[in-house]
């Protein structure tokens, strides 16, 4: 009488208390959206792009950086109008 052999039922195990890896993209794109918006929130799209398909961590810096590159591109909008209509103002 042979004893039965374990047979795992799963492929590809991984350790319960490994943090999945971050995404770099979304640390460039949080660090970048601080001092380039544009950069950042191009950099925050391409990250959660990724971050979709691999399976990274790092989906709320991705999301971060979008909020604070969307942000400050929206004030550097209105203080470019308010200083246009101030101009305007003064010269006529």
């Amino acid at each position: 009488m042979s004893t039965p052999q374990y047979q795992p039922q799963y492929q590809g195990y991984q350790h319960p208390n490994m943090p999945a890896k971050t995404n770099t993209l979304a640390i460039i794109a949080l660090i970048s959206s601080f001092f380039i918006s544009l950069l950042g929130v191009i950099l925050g799209h391409i990250a959660l792009n990724q971050i979709k398909t691999t399976g990274e961590g790092g989906r709320g810096l991705a999301i971060a950086a979008l909020v604070i590159g969307y942000v400050s591109m929206a004030l550097a909008v209105i203080l470019i109008i308010i200083m246009f209509t101030t101009a305007a103002a003064y010269q006529g």
